[in-house]
């Protein structure tokens, strides 16, 4: 499955939001974005996953069937777009366990009281319940709400907004980015050019001109290899794929070193 975006243009109030020629991403792929502030990252990640309508170009969804759809309501359907300032981010000041429950009751998912902390309990995130989300490292934010868009159903492509925003290295976020490709899901990742530039990234000097200003760079594409799994299909189970987040905490318990980033891991499908 494919989101792509041709010759996209968004015009805001005073000015371009963005102007994109071409991008696009593929289930199992995992894709970098740079920009700085104001570079159209909101309109971006809101144009491509169906949550606004461009002024000018197409967004297409191409189904693994060889289908090809525009219609917003399916691009919607099948993205999830995560802590995207202003729009998709929690509220600081709540605590994690209610930001827990909001979201999966976006998942359309029965929340009783105690489901919030048995859902952290798989994540082995239980201690961080009644913490408030403005204490969270930057790389157990993204861990977190990354792990909450993915229990959507049908969601194939999730879009990961400005993680460095939040501190922490960048190489953590990032390997948070490729564990879900890795496991069938499409991912784009919004971050800094000085982010990128951390990863190792060679990114050209600015050119000079008007789009300067309003067109991200791709600064890397990877396809990270799958792990082996069970599932006989290609569709990766929205709520099957969890992050195992110890690592961002250090090492384990037996003061051994921990041998590298997580990879997502699997769960029984609920009824």
């Amino acid at each position: 499955m494919q989101l792509s975006l041709d010759r996209i243009h968004v015009q805001g109030r005073r000015g371009p939001l963005l102007r994109l020629d071409h991008l696009e991403v593929e289930t199992g792929e995992c894709v970098l974005l740079a920009g700085e502030p104001g570079q159209g990252h909101t309109a971006l990640a809101l144009a491509l996953t169906g949550r606004l309508a461009p002024d000018a170009g197409r967004v297409r969804l191409l189904r693994d069937d060889g289908t090809q759809t525009a219609q917003r309501k399916e691009l919607r359907r099948r993205s999830a777009v995560v802590d995207l300032p202003a729009v998709s981010e929690p509220v600081e000041a709540v605590r994690v366990g209610t930001v827990v429950a909001e979201d999966l009751s976006l998942a359309r998912r029965t929340v009783w009281p105690g489901v919030p902390v048995k859902w952290l309990s798989a994540h082995r995130l239980a201690s961080l319940e009644r913490n408030r989300v403005d204490t969270l490292p930057g790389p157990v934010r993204t861990a977190l709400l990354t792990a909450l868009a993915a229990e959507r159903k049908g969601v194939r492509f999730l879009v990961l907004s400005l993680p460095d925003r939040h501190g922490g290295d960048p190489s953590q976020w990032w390997s948070i980015a490729q564990a879900y490709a890795a496991v069938g899901y499409g991912v784009l990742v919004q971050c800094g050019l000085s982010s990128a530039r951390d990863l190792g990234m060679r990114l050209p000097p600015p050119e000079h001109g008007s789009d300067q200003h309003t067109t991200p760079l791709e600064a890397l594409r990877v396809r990270p290899q799958r792990e082996p799994r069970d599932s006989d299909g290609g569709t990766p189970p929205p709520a099957s794929a969890l992050v195992d987040t110890i690592w961002l905490f250090g090492a384990p318990p037996t003061g051994e070193p921990h041998p590298g980033p997580p990879a997502p891991q699997r769960r029984e499908q609920e009824p």
